[in-house]
């Protein structure tokens, strides 16, 4: 029997899941969403069902996927409570909301998984932390889940403990990526070089840098080490980014997001 996942919220996040498991073998999916136009364009372009509520969304499904933003989880759980049961798992992609949370704000009335999304998930290329911690879930729930979000990403299952460190890492991430990237190209254009031209050369050498360390047995650090002749150029540019302590800025900068992830948590 195909497995049922509803949806509650279909904007860029959730529709990324819905894109991803469209293709899967025994799984039916369906949505609710304020905004039915996503809907209309789920059901075309992925077979998703279009439903009126979401606790519609909840009677149907056997996993309902909480994909809204972090300040509306508590009403539209509360809303939905008394629609779940303990045979259903309810998963939420919802930033900041503690298993503690959902669990409180659905009353208790089935077993909770936390997951912390990316946004390369939009392009099927996304990292994701799925937090199994509820006793509650099934074998089958904790296998089911991960393998979820497959079509979209790169699936880690982490204790709770972990989420404010992933997020850090992965979930702000993306922006640290961009920041780099973006100096490189105010670097090319400072040096001459027309800014169409270096955003394509530096989005190349970011996606060619990925490749060869996803591609090769050695450590970033000696494919580093590669580049780096005696007297080079390379060195000379290192070496200034370590006097300029870039490598402890970077560390700091993802201590400082990780101590805000757990203030938002509390």
């Amino acid at each position: 029997m195909a497995a049922v996942i509803g949806f509650i919220g279909a904007g860029n996040m959730g529709s990324a899941v819905v894109k991803g498991l469209s293709g899967a073998a025994d799984v039916r999916l369906v949505g609710f969403d304020p905004d039915r136009k996503r809907l209309d364009a789920l059901h075309e372009e992925c077979g998703l069902v279009p439903v009126e509520t979401a606790g519609e969304v909840v009677r149907e499904s056997d996993y309902v996927m909480l994909c809204v933003k972090p300040q509306l989880a508590k009403a539209v759980l509360c809303g939905i409570a008394s629609e779940l049961t303990p045979g259903k798992c309810l998963a939420s992609i919802a930033a900041g909301v503690t298993l503690k949370r959902l669990a409180e704000y659905s009353g208790g009335a089935c077993p909770v998984v936390r997951i912390m999304p990316n946004t390369p998930a939009l392009v099927g290329a996304g990292v994701f932390a799925v937090c199994l911690d509820d006793e509650r879930l099934t074998d089958a729930q904790k296998a089911f889940v991960p393998d979820m979000f497959s079509g979209v990403g790169q699936v880690h299952v982490l204790e709770e403990k972990y989420f404010d460190a992933f997020t850090a890492v992965a979930g702000c991430g993306p922006a640290y990526v961009m920041y780099f990237m973006e100096a490189l190209v105010e670097a090319g254009v400072y040096l001459g070089l027309s800014r169409p031209q270096t955003t394509d050369i530096v989005t190349a050498l970011f996606e060619g840098s990925v490749k060869l360390a996803e591609q090769s047995d050695l450590h970033m650090s000696e494919l580093r080490e590669m580049v780096t002749s005696p007297a080079g150029s390379t060195i000379r540019g290192t070496a200034h980014l370590d006097r300029m302590a870039v490598r402890s800025a970077v560390i700091d900068a993802v201590a400082a997001a990780c101590a805000r992830n757990k203030e938002l948590g509390e």
